[in-house]
């Protein structure tokens, strides 16, 4: 009996110790292993005279490439079906019947904006592996952005039919039917105006957007009717107002990680995904991530620069946890938001597990609360909780189980075994989800114990759920690398954000036209032939290149902030 009691001690202590493992909990806070994504900046001193010249040029750069961009959008952009405004004309309408040349002038555009946006980074971040000599002021990155952002703002919709979507589901909202119920042919008829700009596959699907989104997509319906350009505008306005809120969270948050706020700016705003897809693409993942962070800003500034825990700290407290709820309103992934609140709340009230069950409690009832309010003071209800899963039906590349699935499911075929790639896919989607809810439930750990700041733990749980989504767009990546920005700065994150956030900007290729091979393929000729060229003309009046001594090895911390 003795050995059998020693077993099964022996058994419970090493199960506990795999637990406390798998948590994180067996390891200091500076040696946890996601901590190495993450190093204190150092002040650096402004660009000097020759700096601010090529800072000129590298703006001229990217605002020629948006300015192309807005101008071959006329022709291979999301143009409406119908209400097309530049149908007919003669100088206008040039570019929808030039569709090898206006997908060339794109495609250069979009490079000339990643390059510039690559060459801004010498004076945000300097070289990968160090620290700036010279950085940007705020203001230089803030005018640098409004130039690239004011050439797409104006331009027909880019990369994405979504936005029609938006007007049709909306539409169907102010009618006062239930858009969680009726896609957009039984809604408003198959010859409906809005009905007819909605890609096919999404004419017959209700709604997966949160109360909130619709909410105010039904007022833009009651306004605009059926103009499709002025719906258009005025989605792109809700667009602009989210990227505005990332500007003005996220340097706040890098602040409080000890992070240079205008590096933060150019991984997290400047970012050609966000100018390509959140302003071009008119997405509402722009106001959701902006709700987000301005909401986490608002709770930090509670939890964490209040003294005491007095009435103003559960004002910044209740004001963050209600603005990160209704931008779960508009999609429900930002939720996760709140988990991470609530693990800074809990630390903060001593970190025990009165203070989290409390904590959650708080939280949830405000999280709770401001959803019922939307759902039921909107009249859309709660049928938006049964359409979440509709983007699934698209099988996307970038989604990491769903590529498996699909690689495998082909390779049965080619072996003679069949197509099995959707008994595959409900194989390997599950198996992500439950990784990435392990991986989150451990950056929330890790957040209660404060072995990790909780923008950080944000913004790796975030990654692991895009990653493992079962389908990933462009601008899903957003979703991690902009919070990861105002933490994040070991080159070990940063250089595979920077190139996949190049890379995917590049690829993607527009909506507006049916291409053909021999088009597409002319149109990248053409693009390297061009790119080529503006970099051997230019080698000596860019920084292609970076002189010696323009990035150092990192230095002590100074005057950012808080260290995480």
């Amino acid at each position: 009996m003795a050995v059998l009691e020693g077993a099964r001690r022996s058994t419970q202590r090493r199960i506990r110790t795999l637990g406390r493992r798998a948590l994180g909990l067996d390891a200091p806070a500076a040696d946890h292993t996601i901590a190495v994504l993450h190093r204190d900046e150092s002040e650096v001193p402004e660009l000097d005279r020759k700096e601010v010249v090529q800072l000129d040029r590298i703006r001229l750069l990217g605002a020629t490439g948006t300015v192309l961009m807005a101008i071959s959008a006329l022709g291979i952009g999301a143009q409406p079906v119908q209400q097309n405004p530049t149908s007919g004309m003669r100088v206008l309408g040039i570019f929808a019947r030039a569709h090898t040349g206006s997908l060339a002038m794109c495609m250069i555009g979009a490079v000339a904006v990643v390059l510039a946006w690559l060459l801004l980074g010498r004076f945000a971040i300097g070289n990968f592996g160090g620290t700036p000599r010279h950085r940007l002021t705020r203001s230089q990155m803030d005018r640098t952005l409004l130039l690239w952002i004011i050439p797409l703002s104006v331009a027909p919709p880019l990369f994405s039919n979504d936005v029609y979507s938006y007007l049709a589901q909306s539409e169907i909202a102010a009618r006062g039917i239930d858009p969680y119920k009726e896609g957009p042919v039984a809604g408003l008829g198959i010859d409906n105006v809005l009905t007819n700009n909605v890609p096919t596959i999404w004419r017959d699907t209700p709604a997966p957007y949160g109360p909130l989104f619709l909410w105010m997509g039904r007022g833009i319906a009651e306004l605009t009717g059926d103009n499709i350009i002025l719906g258009v505008w005025v989605h792109r306005v809700l667009a602009l107002a989210g990227v505005a809120l990332i500007v003005w969270a996220l340097p706040r948050l890098s602040v409080r990680c000890g992070v240079a706020p205008v590096a933060a700016l150019w991984l997290g705003a400047a970012n050609p995904l966000v100018l390509f897809h959140l302003v071009g693409g008119v997405h509402n993942d722009a106001l959701m991530i902006g709700l987000m962070l301005a909401g986490l800003e608002f709770a930090l500034r509670g939890i964490e620069d209040c003294a005491t825990f007095d009435g103003r700290a559960y004002a910044w407290l209740i004001g963050g946890a209600l603005t990160i709820a209704l931008s779960s309103s508009i999609k429900i992934t930002s939720i996760i938001a709140m988990g991470f609140v609530g693990m800074a709340l809990a630390r903060r009230w001593g970190g025990g597990l009165r203070a989290l069950l409390t904590s959650a409690a708080l939280l949830g009832a405000i999280a709770l609360g401001a959803t019922l309010f939307v759902s039921a003071v909107s009249g859309l209800g709660f049928g938006w909780v049964h359409t979440l899963n509709t983007a699934s039906a698209v099988r996307s590349w970038m989604s990491l189980p769903t590529a498996i699935g699909v690689i495998t499911g082909f390779g049965g075929v080619l072996l003679g075994l069949g197509d099995h790639t959707t008994a595959l896919l409900s194989i390997t989607r599950p198996i992500a989800a439950t990784v990435a809810a392990f991986i989150t439930v451990r950056m929330l750990v890790a957040t209660w114990t404060g072995r990790l700041h909780p923008v950080g733990a944000l913004g790796v749980s975030l990654g692991a759920i895009v990653l493992l989504f079962p389908v990933v767009q462009p601008w899903y990546l957003l979703w991690a690398i902009v919070p990861l920005a105002a933490w994040a700065t070991r080159p070990v994150f940063r250089l595979p954000a920077v190139a996949l956030s190049a890379v995917v900007s590049v690829l993607q290729m527009p909506r507006g036209a049916d291409l053909e091979v021999f088009q597409i393929v002319g149109a990248a000729i053409a693009t390297v032939v061009v790119c080529v060229l503006f970099i051997v003309l230019t080698r000596n009046s860019l920084p292609w290149r970076a002189p010696t001594g323009v990035s150092a090895r990192s230095q002590p911390s100074t005057a950012y902030g808080v260290s995480s």
